[in-house]
């Protein structure tokens, strides 16, 4: 292996929240109300009880150490996450500040062929109790090119500030998935923020400052690539093929692309980051609060790319009888993105590509004055976040009912506008608005029966109703009357504006496009729990789910879901020294899968679809809207079922020697059944597919933590390790009505096979004469010649074609996992964090159409755009035989094995030093009340180790295609400090 250099309108800005930690949450069923005094209690009651239930793994809880995370400077969730939790693979392939990662947990439930895929694979994120409402993937709908959704398409798991974070843990015990219900249909991650705390008055002052690096760039011009192409053309060009030439490349003496290459330190930078926040805590036992605020830039390396941060957050608890309590939060995040200036994402927004034969020059002072009329652009992209909850709980005697109103609400905008100096004399501008919400009314009644000092039986009944609404406008124009018109109109009063022309009463060509979706989810659910003394656990749950978005015949669904629970160590090994803690716990679930789009439940319908293959997003023609059959989107009938999820978990964990050493396995299979996909249908009928249920997708593996004190040495050094290891086999059980294999463009499902392999043709090299090759071979009807591939024709048909590809590889990995270690000497501690992520492979996209330039030169397509940053070479660049580029067959055509990497790496992502000065005898002498006063330093992602050949194998796509177009995840260095008082 070797290594790999990483380089590394709205609403108000933000308010308040703030909720009970996981500790007291997990109480609040279960201790009686003191006199005076009163231990305050979790909001949300169902979520609690999943917290409370996964300390069955002792001391190798899923669960990420926040006190070691909080030193890094991560921005999102995903980032937090990553390498730290069982299970849970994150991708990062955009180190552009802001933008949208993924999280899988124990294996992807459905397709990954396109970025809209993503959406519906993600766990349910709990803040607080309150699940989290994402983006929803509808306004792909509208869209020509599978990069960014339109809006400002930020990570709205940006809102997390780790510093007011008390615990983040990973639910995939399959009861307790089952209790909170089809929200969590793939898995769920709960955070609880800090707490108030009784009678103690708590302040903490955080702050870090640091730089984000410039990567070391082997920057080229004309010369290196004129040197690239003139093997191709030497071999095989013809008169007529010179005359084709690359027009920036003919003439040596153009010192726009022969003279310097120094256009790196224009695009890459180093460039602060920092963030500062404060927490206060107050009250006493009968009232108490917590205020949380921060402020954060977290900056990109390249392209002047960042993203703004502010955070506001408050939370009160209050308890005015003693049988009531009284708890209400409310969280609020402001997001400003600033974005990169791309031509490829500019493009794909224009949906327009200009004439690309003459990229950009990599001479600075050329480069310069492209910048100086992106300065010209306006591209404003905000996303404004408001959550929170009020709950009320009752216990009366061992009577406890709790009602709990929780919401969330997130809107983004995004204002673009193009000068008609960057767009062929034509000028753009396009407003995007949209949202999402959702409420949500639980309500719950619990109730504990001992029956003696032995036996208990708790009792529940629940039920919850949830209101999701997703909603934009989208507008975009065309050649506008000047370049000075920069922000458009898309809203007024449609009774007195003419609001749909408001644009193109200035000359502008105007395109509008609005969607809306509500979907609401109904609840119930009872459920019982069976205790004997402190040995045995019998947990069981019967739910009835009804959604809006299935169809009648199948909208509601009863589903059930039980787990148990074995203290081994108290039955049979009690005196035991060698095992401090012994427990075999199991269980199987099944989950209500809510569709994403409504419009499964309506059966036939029509469409606003009045495009064609190329372009499908026009809704009309004039300022007629056209109305037809959906043949672009695809037929959907009746018969349509709601999926379910089935999972069954199986752990094993113990500790050992006085707990200086814990141990967790877990075993899981789960089966993600009756999904919707669309088959294909005669031509004739004009629909691009038929949708139906039937696809059913099976993920199975083994899941390893392991946490120690390796030394522990009050006066020397002592060092604690943490390892999380976990293998996953996906697979591909059914197709609806009994197919075993589809085609879905270049892609292919075949049972039996992982839903993410990748379909291609196998290359054994080259016809160097055709004398080589087979008598009448030919490719996709195109005969094969000299300088042609040399692809395997598995059926000897003597014909290379789709029945030659095979199914080969998996954009998902098959091992995941991290390893913390923390060394500590006196008043200092070292730690360090190593992620890997082993068996998956990618296609190298970007390597593919650098040796296909003749074709890509020729298309003028958005895959033939060039960046600024191609003009680059990197060190582990891998050579590629000399096929003929002008070949009809497109030697190198991206779907064959010639492209297909190995994409396992490790990386070292965090190395931390610190200091903790309140632990020093000078502190304590003085008096001083500081609890906490530590300083640190931070690097963050150092190097990687891989075989990959592209730039990070962690900036692969979610399709498992690298096209070299996302910027880096820069090596990052800050000095940081942490006041307790």
């Amino acid at each position: 292996m070797k290594m790999i250099r990483i380089n590394a309108c709205a609403l108000c800005t933000v308010l308040l929240s703030v909720l009970c930690s996981s500790k007291v949450a997990a109480k609040v069923y279960q201790d009686t109300l003191h006199q005076d005094s009163v231990k305050l209690k979790q909001i949300d009651k169902n979520i609690a009880k999943k917290i409370s239930s996964i300390p069955k793994l002792k001391g190798t809880r899923d669960t990420v150490n926040i006190k070691l995370a909080a030193l890094s400077p991560n921005l999102s969730l995903q980032q937090i996450v990553k390498g730290n939790l069982a299970g849970v693979f994150v991708q990062e392939p955009n180190g552009e500040p802001g933008t949208e990662q993924s999280m899988i947990v124990q294996g992807a439930s459905g397709l990954l062929f396109n970025k809209k895929d993503i959406y519906a694979l993600q766990p349910a994120v709990y803040l607080n109790g309150v699940p989290l409402v994402q983006d929803n993937p509808f306004a792909f709908d509208v869209q020509k090119y599978d990069y960014n959704r339109i809006g400002p398409a930020t990570n709205l798991l940006a809102q997390i500030d780790i510093d007011n974070i008390e615990s983040i843990s990973v639910i995939k015990d399959p009861y307790e998935l089952a209790k909170l219900g089809p929200n969590a249909a793939n898995g769920a991650i709960y955070i609880t923020t800090k707490n108030a705390k009784g009678g103690l008055t708590d302040i903490s002052l955080n702050s870090y400052f640091g730089f984000v690096t410039a990567p070391k760039v082997n920057t080229v011009n004309g010369v290196y690539e004129n040197n690239f192409r003139k093997p191709f053309y030497a071999k095989y060009a013809s008169a007529e093929n010179y005359a084709g030439y690359a027009s920036y490349l003919k003439d040596s003496t153009n010192t726009a692309y022969y003279g310097p290459s120094n256009w790196n330190d224009l695009y890459y930078q180093n460039t602060p980051t920092y963030s500062v926040n404060l927490g206060i805590t107050g009250g006493g036992d009968r009232a108490n609060f917590r205020f949380f605020g921060s402020g954060t830039k977290n900056a990109g390396n390249a392209d002047h790319t960042s993203l703004n941060r502010y955070n506001l957050f408050f939370g009160i608890n209050m308890l005015p009888f003693k049988w009531l309590t009284v708890s209400s939060a409310i969280n609020t995040a402001r997001l400003d993105r600033f974005r990169n200036n791309s031509l490829r994402d500019r493009f794909a927004e224009q949906r327009y590509i200009p004439d690309l034969s003459n990229p950009l020059s990599p001479n600075a002072a050329i480069y310069q004055g492209f910048l100086n009329e992106t300065k010209k652009n306006v591209d404003n992209n905000r996303s404004t976040i408001l959550n929170g909850n009020l709950t009320l709980a009752a216990k009366i005697n061992k009577l406890t009912i709790t009602s709990s109103l929780l919401f969330d609400y997130n809107e983004g905008i995004r204002d673009y506008f193009t000068p008609s100096t960057l767009l062929d004399g034509v000028s753009y501008i396009s407003n995007y608005f949209g949202y999402s919400q959702r409420i949500l009314l639980n309500n719950n009644a619990a109730y504990k029966y001992e029956i003696n000092e032995d036996h208990t039986v708790d009792f529940e009944l629940g039920q919850s109703f949830q209101g999701d609404t997703y909603k934009y406008n989208y507008a975009r124009a065309y050649n506008g009357p000047n370049d000075f018109v920069k922000l458009n109109k898309v809203q007024g009063d449609v009774l007195k504006d003419d609001y749909l022309n408001t644009l193109a009463a200035s000359g502008f060509y105007v395109f509008r496009y609005i969607d809306k979706e509500r979907n609401n989810l109904m609840s119930f659910y009872g459920s019982a729990k069976y205790s004997y003394k402190k040995i045995l656990t019998v947990n069981a749950i019967l739910r009835r789910d009804g959604t809006s978005n299935g169809q009648p015949d199948s909208r509601w669904v009863t589903t059930p879901a039980f787990n148990a629970d074995w203290d081994i160590k108290e039955q049979l090994l009690k005196n035991n020294e060698t095992f401090n803690s012994l427990h075999l716990s199991g269980g199987w679930g099944r989950v209500l899968r809510i569709f994403l789009d409504d419009r499964f439940a309506a059966g036939p319908q029509y469409r606003s679809e009045s495009g064609w293959y190329e372009e499908p997003t026009i809704p009309g023609y004039g300022s007629a809207l056209g109305i037809n059959r959906p043949y672009e989107s695809g037929f959907i009938g009746y018969g349509i079922k709601v999926p379910t999820s089935d999972r069954t978990n199986l752990t094993l964990n113990a500790s050992f020697f006085k707990n200086r050493l814990s141990a967790a396995v877990t075993a899981y299979n789960r089966n993600d059944n009756n999904q919707i996909i669309g088959l294909p249908v005669p031509f004739e009928l004009g629909y691009s597919a038929n949708y139906k249920s039937g696809m059913n997708i099976n993920n199975k593996g083994l899941e390893l933590v392991v946490n120690g004190l390796v030394t522990d040495q009050s006066k020397s050094l002592s060092w604690t390790t943490g390892i999380n290891f976990s293998y996953n086999q996906n697979k591909l059980k059914a197709l609806p009505g009994g197919v075993t294999e589809l085609i879905l463009n270049d892609n292919k499902l075949e049972v039996g096979k992982s839903a993410g392999s990748f379909w291609l043709y196998t290359n054994q090299g080259i016809y160097n004469t055709n004398a080589e090759i087979p008598e009448g071979l030919t490719f996709n009807g195109i005969p094969i010649q000299a300088g042609d591939p040399k692809w395997v024709d598995y059926n000897g048909d003597n014909r290379i074609d789709n029945k030659d590809k095979v199914m080969t590889g998996d954009r998902l990995p098959k091992y995941v996992g991290g390893w913390n270690n923390t060394l500590s000497y006196k008043n200092f501690d070292l730690n360090f964090n190593v992620i890997f992520a082993l068996g998956q492979k990618a296609i190298n996209q970007y390597e593919a159409n650098r040796y296909g330039f003749v074709n890509a030169e020729t298309g003028n397509s958005i895959n033939s755009v060039k960046e600024i940053s191609s003009w680059q070479i990197f060190d582990n660049g891998k050579n590629y035989p000399i096929y003929n580029p002008f070949s009809p067959v497109d030697a190198y055509r991206v779907d064959q094995d010639l492209f297909l990497e190995d994409a396992s790496y490790a990386k070292l992502r965090s190395v931390t030093l610190g200091y903790d000065f309140g632990k020093a005898k000078f502190f304590k002498k003085s008096g001083s009340n500081l609890r906490r006063a530590y300083l640190y330093v931070t690097a963050m992602n150092l190097f990687t180790i891989s075989k990959f050949s592209g730039l990070d194998p962690e900036l692969i796509n979610y399709n498992g295609y690298y096209d070299g177009a996302n910027l880096t995840i820069p090596r990052t260095f800050v000095l940081g400090f942490k006041l307790d008082l």
